[in-house]
């Protein structure tokens, strides 16, 4: 029989399928795209012994024709007949053939039937298919009810709000139009849309319809609160971001339609289909993420084009969804002057359907000219912070030596309190959007996410318990996820289920801790340092391909302890830091003067060459290494011939803090002069 998988973690963590890895949430079928979705699974198999690998496109075209199964290869899926429709079903009223409903995603096997709107894996499909288990080839299917909690809530909301254009005060409509940059989006716009106002809220309401409008699913509140002269906008949705898998103006969409526009924003939607006519969808989580359970609704189009917005990071995100998408059908409206949003151009005036036209190919050969990089050389001039990356908000003097976190770049870590600062290091990222995955080789996911909730409240949450579903709540909500991996691991496998996780949840960071543990001491035979510079270089790959960054973290050499760790007592060859754009030393030893307390050294920044030390200062009690609001000790720029001084404490108190400078790695050191970024003596 197919029984209803229910799940109970907490956490969104990869959990291993038969060699295929997927995201589990435990989030409720009711809240899928369309009417409600029915996910299905037969009776659990065996666990194989042997890690089977994920299946690939060639795979599922050899098990179609097998099996005498017609299919047509799209862009993203395959399509095929649906084993979970009767044969009534599969031909329209005239008595014709219909198209093939039945969707299957060509990087995870995942199908989506769109008649009757069941979904699985790939191994649900081939169970269906050969007939194993009982009513799998008569595909008895079991339905969920949708949650009554969010159905509510969501029928109550959509009721208490009204049409912007039926606000009893005439000054109140104006005021919303003004703070959400609507003046110049008609009210026809907003009804064909079904658009509302939330008046105790101040929110737009935006409504997530099933396709064909077959019902309510969920709801999107915008607000909106000034800033000075700027407006920042707050999204809510219900269901949870996480579970919001909804394309906002799906049900306007037509069979005939061969062309789309995507954006990140639903009023910059509005805006296009007002000015331009095109049909046009708005991604759920904006540039953050594109689910691949989208994907089959956008199979019928022949050419997407990406319109995210205005900055670095849209543009960063629409190469990132264009792969997805199969980049040879999309095309991408670069950020500028002249092309900001839509919505900002519709204000300002601009021909949107011509800046539609000077939208580029997403696809181009191995070898590129100049010409065809130019703007985008030019877009990182004129946008420096941007092309920086994500700045850390709770370690600013690592901004200054960084500058950010950057996609595509391998960093290495290594040194003592290791796991606690980069789960630190890295929550800190991912707070700000950052999707991150995490590999904790040597340490369980459970004491990993205690420590991370710690230093995500800021305080040991065992003696306030009563706050703890607060603070897990919150801490739910982030684009965190943790591979099942424990002790030895083969690098083809940590490098498949990174790669799937990148495909379904846009994985932006990868966090592996540590090398040592994943190698094992399978390689005792053998050249245990050639495997080690095998796998590095396999990581760095990755990260190139991927645009994804990797933290690496290894544990150093065996060093004296009257010594300081160094680039050279990172484990292994050279390779390490060779390969690696960053080189991160946490040190435990004293820098020139006062108590021994910790400090974080940057001994490689390939970005632009920026080398230093500065204190940190362990809390015990929420274990962050963040520098206290309160505390003077701050990175400073004091150089001398050498290019690298300390600078001594400000008081003569004992237990002070010294002050640490920065320099370039390109600078050459003066041999008259101590070199501090040499062990002490």
């Amino acid at each position: 029989m197919w029984v209803l998988l229910r799940s109970g973690y907490p956490l969104r963590i990869l959990l291993p399928l038969r060699g295929l890895w997927m995201g589990w949430r435990g989030l409720p079928r009711s809240l899928a795209v369309g009417p409600p979705r029915r996910r299905y699974r037969k009776e659990a198999l065996a666990a194989l012994e042997v890690p089977v690998l994920p299946v690939t496109a060639t795979e599922i075209r050899q098990y179609l024709r097998a099996h005498g199964i017609p299919f047509q290869d799209g862009h993203s899926c395959v399509r095929a007949p649906s084993p979970f429709v009767g044969a009534s079903k599969l031909k329209d009223e005239t008595g014709a053939a219909t198209s093939f409903s039945l969707f299957i995603d060509k990087t995870t096997g995942r199908f989506l039937c769109m008649t009757s709107l069941a979904e699985g894996s790939w191994e649900d499909f081939q169970a269906s298919v050969e007939g194993r288990g009982d009513g799998a080839r008569e595909g008895v299917l079991l339905s969920e009810a949708p949650e009554a909690e969010d159905s509510e809530e969501v029928q109550r909301i959509w009721d208490r709000a009204v049409p912007l254009w039926e606000l009893p005060e005439p000054k109140e409509a104006q005021l919303a139009r003004v703070m959400f940059g609507l003046t110049k989006v008609t009210d026809d716009t907003l009804k064909r849309f079904s658009v509302r106002y939330l008046r105790p809220a101040h929110s737009l309401v935006f409504p997530w319809f099933s396709p064909g409008g077959l019902g309510l699913r969920g709801l999107k509140l915008l607000g909106a609160e000034g800033q000075g002269d700027r407006v920042h906008y707050m999204e809510t949705t219900i269901p949870q971001p996480g579970a919001f898998h909804n394309l906002f103006g799906l049900p306007l969409i037509s069979r005939r339609d061969v062309e789309v526009v995507l954006t990140s924003r639903e009023l910059d939607s509005l805006a296009l289909s007002q000015s331009t006519g095109l049909p046009t969808l708005a991604l759920p989580r904006g540039t953050a993420c594109l689910p691949p359970v989208l994907l089959p609704y956008l199979e019928q189009f022949r050419r997407i084009v990406l319109w995210l917005g205005d900055d670095l990071r849209s543009w960063e995100a629409a190469k990132l969804f264009a792969r997805k998408l199969n980049p040879k059908r999309c095309s991408l409206v670069r950020p500028g002057d002249q092309q900001p949003s839509p919505l900002e151009a519709l204000n300002q005036g601009l021909n949107l359907s011509r800046i539609l036209r000077t939208a580029l190919p997403a696809w181009h050969k191995s070898i590129v000219s100049f010409r065809q990089l130019r703007e985008e050389v030019l877009g990182e001039l004129s946008n420096v912070e941007q092309a920086a990356g994500v700045r850390w908000s709770r370690f600013p003097d690592l901004n200054r030596l960084l500058k950010g976190h950057r996609k595509g770049e391998l960093t290495v870590f290594t040194g003592s309190g290791k796991t606690t600062f980069i789960s630190e290091y890295a929550l800190d990222l991912c707070t700000q959007g950052v999707n991150t995955l995490w590999g904790s080789f040597e340490i369980s996911n459970v004491r990993l996410a205690r420590v991370m909730l710690t230093q995500f409240a800021v305080g040991r949450l065992e003696e306030q318990l009563d706050k703890y579903d607060e603070w897990a709540d919150r801490f739910e909500d982030l684009p965190l996820y943790f591979m099942t991996f424990h002790g030895q691991q083969s690098i083809r496998t940590v490098i498949d289920t990174m790669q799937h996780a990148v495909y379904v949840y846009d994985i932006c960071h990868v966090v592996i801790d540590n090398l040592q543990f994943m190698m094992g001491h399978e390689q005792l035979s053998t050249d245990r340092i050639a495997a080690q510079d095998y796998i590095i270089g396999a990581f760095r790959k990755f990260a190139t391909d991927s645009s994804c960054h990797v933290t690496l973290v290894i544990h150093p050499r065996k060093e004296d302890d009257d010594k300081e760790l160094q680039t050279a007592s990172i484990f292994g060859s050279a390779k390490a830091s060779q390969e690696a754009d960053n080189v991160l030393i946490l040190q435990d030893r004293r820098l020139v003067t006062g108590p021994g307390k910790r400090y974080l050294q940057v001994s490689k920044n390939r970005f632009d060459g920026d080398v230093g030390v500065f204190p940190l200062e362990f809390n015990k009690s929420s274990l962050t290494f963040s520098i206290p609001p309160k505390s003077k000790a701050r990175l400073k720029k004091i150089k001398d011939d050498n290019g690298l001084v300390a600078k001594k404490p400000s008081s003569g108190k004992k237990g002070a803090v010294p002050q640490i400078s920065e320099t370039h790695s390109d600078q050459a050191p003066n041999p008259n002069k101590p070199d501090l970024s040499k062990p002490s003596r």
